[in-house]
């Protein structure tokens, strides 16, 4: 046995030489044909690379919590229903590059189904990245300084599903807008962008010294785009009563 699983570690087998054992114990008590017990080892190894994978993912993704998509407390008085959260875990406006904008005041739970959102994503194989608004200005001048500005916004443009948090919190400098406009208009037909706001979309112009830019934004993210707007329900502040979990179990069925 000891042979058999350096042979896996050696081939980069790492689902079958997890699940050997098992599959041993379970093909003794069953009797399971070489035919199933090959099939079966084969579809370990399949599950382990897309949970690899999907950590990788995430990993990159910078998300500030572990949060899924099913741990959110659904509520139509809170602007969120149970049939919405399953709809957004078909991840089905990933196929028509839409847009989603989360709308809603603080602590209402737009940054944790922002990040759900981003999870499902990885967990489905699709290259993702949250980051504050804030924080992209910053990184952007870095790319500046270091001469990498083109590298920066290719990176901007590939992932399938970029979230930009809390645009809204100031107004933006024209150097900032214009980024903002490249970034979104680089994704359009390309990407999906997730954005959350504490401002209604026609609010967004106030944002911008030119409005003219503002139009094109804000064109851009709206026209093919679901805006949610979130409210505290009965319980009040849902970030202070829902604290994200600290590690996603992933399920691997035997």
């Amino acid at each position: 046995m000891t042979d058999l699983k350096s042979s896996f570690s050696e081939l980069r087998l790492g689902g079958m030489k997890e699940s050997i054992d098992y599959r041993l114990m379970e093909s003794a008590k069953t009797d399971l044909s070489y035919e199933d017990f090959l099939k079966l080892l084969i579809s370990d190894e399949k599950l382990h690379r897309i949970n690899a994978k999907a950590e990788k993912l995430r990993k990159r993704a910078t998300f500030k919590d572990v949060v899924l998509l099913s741990d959110f407390d659904a509520d139509v008085k809170r602007g969120v229903s149970k049939i919405m959260i399953k709809e957004l875990q078909t991840l089905n406006f990933l196929r028509g590059f839409e847009n989603i904008i989360f709308v809603g005041g603080t602590g209402v739970g737009k940054t944790f189904l922002a990040q759900a959102i981003g999870h499902a994503a990885c967990m489905s194989g699709k290259e993702s990245r949250f980051i504050h608004v804030n924080y992209l200005f910053e990184q952007y001048k870095a790319a500046e300084r270091s001469g990498n500005t083109l590298t920066f916004l290719k990176k901007m443009s590939g992932f399938e599903v970029l979230i930009l948090d809390d645009i809204g919190l100031r107004k933006f400098t024209h150097e900032e807008a214009i980024l903002l406009y490249q970034i979104i208009d680089d994704r359009y037909q390309k990407g999906s962008t997730i954005i959350t706001t504490q401002v209604r979309p026609p609010g967004l112009r106030d944002l911008f010294d030119d409005q003219v830019m503002a139009e094109a934004i804000i064109d851009r993210l709206t026209s093919n785009a679901h805006v949610i707007e979130l409210k505290n329900g009965a319980g009040g502040n849902y970030r202070k009563n829902h604290a994200p979990k600290k590690k996603i179990a992933v399920e691997n069925e035997k």
